[in-house]
C-alpha cells in the first residue's frame, strides 16, 4: 500500500500547485471574491457545471471568462437571447451538394469550456438543448450521437427572475448544474482596487493560461479517486433525504444532487490537501450544491426563509457521523 499512498501524495501536491497558480491568476482579475473563485475551481475539479446568478454588472461573465482563460483549451461563448435556437447550441446536419450526403456541423457546445451568458434570456426550449450534453457529455442530432471533448464544463450566468426579459429555468436544467454561486457586490476596498486596475485597462487581456485541458482532465481523475467512507456516504444520503421530508420544501433534492454533493466534497477535500472526505467537506458545499435544486414551500415563503436558511437548519437536525479513532 505504500506506493499507492505515495502516488496520491504526489498527485495532490501537483493539484495544489496547479490550482494555486489558477487561483492567483483569477484573483488578479476578480478582486475581493476569493470564495467565488474557490467554488468555481472546486466545481472544475469535480467535473461539474457552474451556475453564476446575480444582478447585472457584478462580474458574473468576467468570472466565467477568467476561469476559461486560465485553461489552454477550446473555449466557446454562447450569448443566450430569445431568438437563439437549439440547433445553434448542439449543431445541425447540412446537405452537401458535392457529396450528396448530410454532414454534421458542430454547434457552440463542442468545446472544453462553454461560457453561457445570461442563459435565462433564452426560451426554456432552447435551454433544454443543454440537458443531454451536460449530463452525458454527448449530443444526439438526427439519430447520430457525437461525443463532447474531455474535460467539458458549462459555466452559465443568469439574472434574477424579476429582471426584465428573463425566462424561468426548467427544474431539469437547474439540476444539471453542480453548484450555484452569487457574486454579490464587492466591498468598498475591492471596488476601489477594481477602479484602479480595470479603469486603465482590461486585466483579463493580460491573463495567460496556467494549465491545459489534459492536465485538468488528470486532476479530475485524481479527485474522483479520493476516499469517502461509508459513513460519509450515509451522511450525504441522510441530508438529501431530509430535504424531501422538510415541511419548508415542496421539492427536495434529487438522487443526482447527492451524487454531485459527494463529488464536490471530494474536490473540496483535495483542495484542503486531504486524500479522504470528511463531513466538514459535505457541510461546506451543501448550500451551493443543493439550494438551486430545491423549491420552497409556502410555509417557508411566508416565514421569509430562503433555501440557504432551510438547508443550513437541516445541518443541525441530521446527525454528523463521528470521526474514526
Amino acid at each position: 500500500m505504500e506506493p499507492v499512498v505515495a502516488d496520491v501524495d504526489i498527485e495532490l501536491a501537483h493539484l495544489h500547485a496547479v490550482v494555486g497558480e489558477a487561483h492567483r491568476a483569477m484573483t488578479d482579475v476578480i478582486q475581493g471574491k476569493h470564495h467565488a473563485v474557490r467554488t468555481a475551481l472546486t466545481v472544475l475539479l469535480a467535473g461539474g457545471h457552474l451556475l453564476i446568478e446575480d444582478v447585472p454588472g457584478v462580474g458574473k461573465t468576467l468570472l466565467a471568462k477568467t476561469l476559461a482563460r486560465t485553461i489552454d483549451s477550446t473555449v466557446r461563448r454562447i450569448q443566450f437571447t430569445p431568438d437563439l435556437l437549439p440547433s445553434d447550441i448542439t449543431g445541425v446536419s447540412v446537405f452537401n451538394q458535392d457529396t450528396h450526403a448530410f454532414e454534421f456541423r458542430p454547434g457552440a457546445i463542442f468545446a472544453n469550456v462553454v461560457v453561457g451568458d445570461e442563459i435565462n434570456r433564452a426560451s426554456p426550449k432552447t435551454q433544454s438543448a443543454l440537458l443531454e450534453s451536460m449530463e452525458e457529455r454527448q449530443v444526439t442530432v438526427d439519430g447520430h450521437t457525437y461525443r463532447l471533448p474531455d474535460p467539458f464544463i458549462v459555466m452559465a450566468t443568469q439574472n434574477p427572475l424579476e429582471m426584465e426579459g428573463t425566462y424561468p429555468m426548467p427544474e431539469a436544467q437547474r439540476d444539471r448544474f453542480m453548484a450555484r454561486i452569487s457574486m454579490g457586490y464587492p466591498s468598498p476596498r475591492a471596488e476601489l482596487e477594481m477602479l484602479q486596475t480595470h479603469g486603465a485597462g482590461a486585466p483579463l487581456d493580460e491573463l495567460r493560461p496556467v494549465t491545459d485541458a489534459a492536465t485538468v482532465a488528470g486532476l479530475v481523475g485524481t479527485v474522483q479517486r479520493l476516499y469517502a467512507s461509508p459513513a460519509v456516504h450515509q451522511y450525504v444520503v441522510d441530508l438529501v433525504t431530509a430535504t424531501r421530508a422538510s415541511r419548508y420544501l415542496r421539492l427536495g433534492a434529487s438522487p443526482r444532487a447527492g451524487l454531485q454533493l459527494l463529488r464536490a466534497a471530494r474536490a473540496h477535500a483535495a483542495l484542503e490537501g486531504r486524500d479522504h472526505v470528511l463531513p466538514d467537506d459535505v457541510q461546506h458545499l451543501l448550500v451551493p450544491v443543493l439550494a438551486h435544486r430545491v423549491l420552497l414551500a409556502s410555509e417557508a415563503e411566508l416565514g421569509g426563509l430562503g433555501a440557504a436558511e432551510v438547508l443550513t437548519a437541516l445541518l443541525d437536525d441530521v446527525p454528523v457521523p463521528s470521526r474514526p479513532r
